[in-house]
């Protein structure tokens, strides 16, 4: 079977987990690079912005310490990849929780509500300088959760999964067709 991405290469910059697993779901071979920005010296009021900057933030700074000319040069093109991901609930904004007894009061909060993740995925063509980026939102409404359920939840849950598959593949055909 031929790799999905034969005729280009991928650098996904993160160090999550559950990015690393669904962009290796949808079939992609590709290296890492971790952006290791100070995220919370980023601020936007919308959600929106806020996934959007911090992706575009990552993506310059994993440019920084790449040889970017070295890739122009090369016959097929680099995709470097990068996203964020916020949960939205009751208008406040809410990144990723400091530790496990955080994780608990947000995901008790929760419960008989909802809330929405606000995530982006940036797409750089590293031959061309081309560069897009989108967000895309999911609204997640909670039933009651026992105590017991959010125990093993809060083990295991990093977010929402982080890297919608059907917006990185259209921002990947993007990068590429340009």
């Amino acid at each position: 079977m031929e790799d999905k991405n034969s005729q280009f290469k991928i650098i996904l910059g993160s160090s999550s987990m559950p990015r690393r697993k669904i962009l290796a779901e949808m079939g992609y071979e590709f290296t890492l690079m971790s952006a290791d920005i100070d995220e919370k010296a980023i601020r936007k009021e919308k959600p929106e912005e806020l996934v959007m900057a911090l992706a575009e933030a990552k993506a310059d700074a994993i440019l920084h310490r790449l040889p970017v000319g070295d890739y122009v040069k090369e016959a097929e093109p680099t995709l470097l990849i990068t996203s964020d991901q916020v949960v939205v609930y009751e208008g406040v904004i809410r990144e990723k929780p400091a530790d496990a007894e955080e994780a608990r009061k947000f995901l008790k909060g929760y419960l008989g509500g909802h809330c929405a993740t606000v995530g982006s995925v940036l797409v750089m063509n590293l031959k061309t300088g081309f560069r897009k980026g989108d967000w895309d939102k999911v609204e997640i409404y909670f039933n009651q959760i026992p105590d017991e359920v959010i125990e093993k939840l809060v083990g295991t849950i990093d977010s929402v999964l982080g890297l919608p598959k059907a917006l990185t593949d259209k921002l990947m055909k993007e990068a590429l067709s340009v």
